[in-house]
């Protein structure tokens, strides 16, 4: 099949680039670069648009002949072996179709796969500050209402419009072929159709623009107040929050009335304009007929030469439409594949055999140009010891635990474990020895197994089991119906926090991290959950590094080392009792957090 390709290339590629004069062909080049797996699939396609286009013409053809020759002249048996292969022409035609119209879709919902993965793939590895700036719900239309918008391109676009191209040409060179008087006759109110089609065109395409954008905003906003739907009940704000949902629906419903509108107009005028050459076909033939310069089954060809003329026309100027749109959906994907916004540097040190051995040398970081959080941070953490970090909120606590695995870049300074900088880490070795536990457990919709190992098949039931009982929650999770293959609910609904809180222990104690990092990790659990999980602590603490945000006394008390932050920079550090001795702002600190405990 390849082989044949060059034969239909320069017609194809004469065509095409008739068609994306005012098309984003950066966008089309793109996806397309997404269709060379599929290269065969493609050409078959092309192929089969030629075929198709060369075999319309043909049972009108057959119809003029069967009139003309075979009944005017009384040949029953000539119009017996016609009608047989006119007969198998209709099935070959119609196989062929089948065939196209499955492969291009066939080839659409391939690339649409293949293009979807990579979106995914692009927005898991995203640097965290990108979700600082990006909604959502957003990306949750990029990957999939756009996504799904491209596969018309394939499906309904590029390729269809092509074939219906073709086909224009192929009728209307026979019906010149014909009777060229005739032709120009019945294609008299073409103008006509196309000044229709331009404004339909127009129309139809701001419409759509403004569909997407409304879906958009739909995505967007559902997302969000569905995630915060608990605070939305709180504060009784439902009331409102439907009313600012009511705008935006409005505007999505404006949008598709617009369209279907367009639709409505465009449609019946095509229908007039059929009529219209009809009735010149029907005035001219007759006159002809009865002067004997044309006879009756040229006529009837010609009637169906317009009926299959008009049929690919009515849907042209949509397609184009269809085609703008996958396209616009397109430019908005590629804005996310294109995104820079990823670790631009990975180093090739394995962390495998960390200690854990922990350096900050003047550290700066910011989340935003020229506002620092972070300001000159030095300190070191030996490995196996643990540091508590105190201070107030806004103070800069869990953007150290943030910059340490690399989640956020620094700006200025060095962070070193086991005296090699991070950068030169490979980042996912070097996040696979940093257990993180943090204070918003996030939880997802699946087992507490799969919760746990985060669906790593390499893990056994058995190594979750003793790591359950070594922080004393495996008899928990055995009170649950199914146990360890109970179903958690979206976020951990069904779970109490405490109970989330101890499955993320869990999940970060799972790898045997070289590096714990506890970011208020008891602050939302009961006194009596909190023993559970301190005992768990003290004995898995041994021998790890561990970074403790913290307002617990006893966690506190325990470190070998506390630093307190204040605007970004450390103003404190030493042990629990020396800073008591300090008198200085930790002391305030765990004075008042003395009296919260009591």
């Amino acid at each position: 099949m390849a082989t044949n390709t060059p034969i239909f290339a320069s017609l194809y590629s004469v065509i095409i680039q008739f068609i994306l004069a005012k098309f984003r062909t950066g966008s089309l080049k793109k996806l397309f670069t997404f269709t060379r797996p599929y290269r065969g699939q493609l050409y078959f396609a092309m192929i089969m648009s030629v075929l198709l286009a060369a075999l319309t013409p043909v049972r009108p053809y057959l119809i003029q002949l069967s009139v003309d020759k075979y009944i005017s002249n009384y040949l029953w048996e000539g119009l017996l072996w016609i009608s047989l292969i006119h007969f198998c022409l209709v099935w070959v035609e119609s196989g062929l179709r089948f065939w196209f119209m499955y492969r291009i879709n066939w080839l659409g919902q391939t690339v649409v796969n293949d293009i979807r993965k990579t979106v995914f793939q692009k927005v898991i590895y995203q640097d965290i500050a990108y979700y600082d700036t990006t909604p959502i719900g957003t990306l949750t239309t990029r990957t999939i209402n756009d996504i799904e918008a491209i596969n018309d391109v394939f499906s309904e676009g590029l390729i269809s419009i092509v074939a219906d191209i073709l086909t224009i040409i192929s009728i209307i060179v026979v019906m010149l072929f014909t009777d060229w008087r005739l032709t120009l006759v019945c294609l008299a109110p073409f103008p006509l159709l196309i000044i229709a089609t331009y404004f339909f065109k127009e129309s139809v395409n701001k419409s759509f623009q403004r569909v997407r954008n409304a879906v958009a905003s739909l995505n967007a906003f559902v997302q969000e107040h569905l995630t915060g739907m608990y605070l939305l009940q709180a504060f009784a704000a439902e009331r409102k929050e439907a009313g600012k949902f009511d705008k935006i629906n409005k505007e999505h419903r404006n949008a598709n009335i617009k369209a279907i509108f367009a639709y409505s107009v465009f449609f019946p005028v095509v229908e007039i304009i059929l009529a219209i050459s009809m009735g010149l076909l029907v005035w001219y033939g007759a006159r002809e007929i009865l002067h004997e310069k044309l006879t009756p089954g040229i006529i009837i060809s010609f009637v169906m030469y317009l009926n299959l003329l008009f049929r690919p026309l009515r849907m042209l100027a949509d397609k184009f439409n269809v085609l703008q749109m996958g396209l616009i959906a397109g430019d908005r994907v590629f804005t996310v594949l294109d995104s820079e916004e990823h670790l631009k540097e990975n180093g090739n040190h394995s962390a495998g055999k960390i200690k854990g051995d922990v350096v900050f040398e003047n550290v700066f970081f910011n989340y935003k140009p020229d506002v620092p959080v972070l300001k000159g941070i030095s300190f070191h953490v030996p490995a196996g010891k643990t540091m508590a970090i105190v201070g107030h909120t806004g103070a800069g606590k869990t953007s150290i635990i943030s910059i340490i695995n690399r989640l956020y870049e620094i700006q200025q300074g060095k962070i070193l474990i086991d005296n090699t900088a991070i950068h030169q880490y490979d980042i996912y070795s070097l996040r696979s020895k940093i257990g993180i536990v943090l204070q918003d457990v996030f939880l997802f919709s699946g087992t507490i197994l799969e919760n746990i190992t985060l669906r790593n098949e390499k893990i056994d039931r058995e190594r979750v089991m003793k790591v359950c009982k070594s922080i004393g929650i495996h008899d928990f999770i055995m009170q649950l119906p199914g146990d360890y293959h109970f179903n958690v609910m979206e976020r951990g609904n069904n779970l109490s926090q405490g109970q989330k809180q101890l499955l993320s222990f869990a999940r970060a104690l799972l790898y045997d991290p070289a590096i714990l990092i506890l970011d208020e990790a008891t602050s939302s659990i009961d006194t009596e959950t909190e023993q559970l999980i301190q005992n768990a602590i003290d004995t898995i603490i041994a021998g790890r590094t561990s970074i403790i945000i913290a307002h617990r006394l006893s966690t506190i008390r325990k470190a070998d080392k506390i630093i307190v932050l204040e605007k970004g920079k450390i103003t404190e550090q030493g042990t629990h009792q020396q800073l008591i001795r300090h008198q200085g702002v930790y002391h305030e600190l765990y004075k008042a957090v003395e009296k919260e405990e009591v």
